[in-house]
């Protein structure tokens, strides 16, 4: 299967969860995660329609950006405070928002550069030490303290990543979980510097599952470039 074909079936099954679900499919964005995938391999997909790449890395969002056809950028791994200058002006979200010193952080980075950075609060559902993200009933919170802190900040809404699961089935109770969160923050009398937007979860293994259980951004790397060369 060509990264065009891998594409298409991605975008089928895209279709098939969301009506199955009674969403518009439209309504739910195909992410392609780039990690240890090539420019080559990136422009194809965008060539094939995408319109949306995250990466997990500032150096290697960094060492691709200048070399791949106009896309959206998204970070949406751990992102250190260190390193948040180098990427402010080369991405239009961060999805990996977990504490106010990073937010602090992306805030003066943002207004340096006369921009102002949507991002989105992870949150670790499963409580995982090996993932970064706040707890659920912390997220609330953190929110209004950005939203009332810092003004070059736009939240637009939560990300997750459940554990990595055999049967996506059992994925299913963190998406129903996310979604419930995601709901009731819409609801919070927050100022007009948040707006809960995007429900971004759902990957690879278990994306037709989330955008059943409301997913509005979907992050697929491997059924799209295929398996990663870690060496």
């Amino acid at each position: 299967m060509t990264i065009s074909r891998n594409i298409e079936q991605i975008n089928k099954q895209k279709t098939q969860a969301a009506i199955k679900a009674g969403r518009n499919p439209d309504d739910v964005t195909l992410m392609a995660v780039t990690k240890l995938h090539n420019v080559e391999e990136i422009n194809e997909a965008v060539k094939a329609g995408i319109a949306d790449i995250g990466e997990n890395k500032v150096q290697e969002l960094l060492s691709k950006h200048d070399d791949v056809l106009s896309v959206n950028w998204h970070l949406i791994g751990h992102l250190q405070t260190n390193k948040v200058k180098s990427i402010i002006d080369k991405v239009v979200m961060i999805h990996s928002v977990d504490s106010l010193r990073l937010a602090k952080e992306i805030n003066k980075r943002s207004k340096q550069k006369d921009l102002v950075m949507d991002v989105l609060v992870q949150i670790n559902y499963a409580k995982e030490s090996t993932k970064f993200g706040i707890e659920a009933d912390e997220a609330q919170e953190l929110i209004r303290e950005i939203s009332e802190k810092y003004e070059n900040i736009r939240i637009k809404g939560i990300m997750c990543i459940p554990p990595y699961e055999d049967n996506p089935e059992d994925s299913r109770k963190y998406f129903k979980k996310a979604k419930e969160d995601f709901e009731n923050l819409k609801k919070k009398n927050f100022n007009d510097r948040v707006s809960m937007e995007y429900l971004s979860m759902g990957m690879s293994n278990d994306f037709e599952v989330a955008i059943e259980e409301g997913s509005n951004i979907v992050r697929v790397g491997t059924s799209i470039f295929g398996n990663r060369d870690y060496r």
